[in-house]
């Protein structure tokens, strides 16, 4: 606990539940929730508690999750399985200075293929919601996925 006072929710419906009701300073949220995202609680917490230091946690981390988590409201965004310290010294850290600029920015293609898969991942991996989303046709989001795949 390390002297947090610790209320825990098993989905995004009640974790919204418990934002609204106890409006807590902290939260560490996990990205993957049974009935969503847990980035429907960021929003919740940043509606409710504006001032709230909230860390994403997920095992499906990639930097478009990492991005619309900070875009969202949340402070930071760790990997599972995520260290308790490093969960409290994110909570915990009031200086959050600019990191530098990446020697190597992504790509035009790359930043592309991040949003794709984001939304694929928000649409429950279902493609052909994903395209609808995107406005395109769904052999073409297919074909982007084929051609972008990990090779194995």
């Amino acid at each position: 606990k390390r002297g947090f006072a610790v209320t825990t929710a098993a989905s995004v419906s009640e974790g919204c539940d418990v934002a609204r009701r106890d409006k807590p300073t902290y939260a560490a949220l996990d990205l993957r929730l049974e009935d969503g995202s847990g980035l429907e609680i960021v929003k919740e917490l940043q509606d409710s508690q504006p001032e709230a230091r909230i860390v994403v946690l997920t095992g499906y981390g990639n930097i478009a999750t990492a991005v619309a988590a900070v875009k969202a409201g949340a402070i930071d965004y760790l990997p599972k399985p995520a260290d308790a310290d490093a969960v409290a010294a994110a909570l915990l850290e009031r200086e959050n200075p600019l990191p530098p600029p990446p020697e190597n920015p992504m790509s035009a293609d790359r930043v592309k293929w991040e949003h794709i898969q984001r939304v694929f991942e928000q649409c429950g991996r279902n493609v052909s919601e994903t395209a609808r989303r995107l406005r395109m046709h769904r052999r073409t989001l297919q074909r982007i996925q084929n051609k972008h795949a990990p090779r194995g």
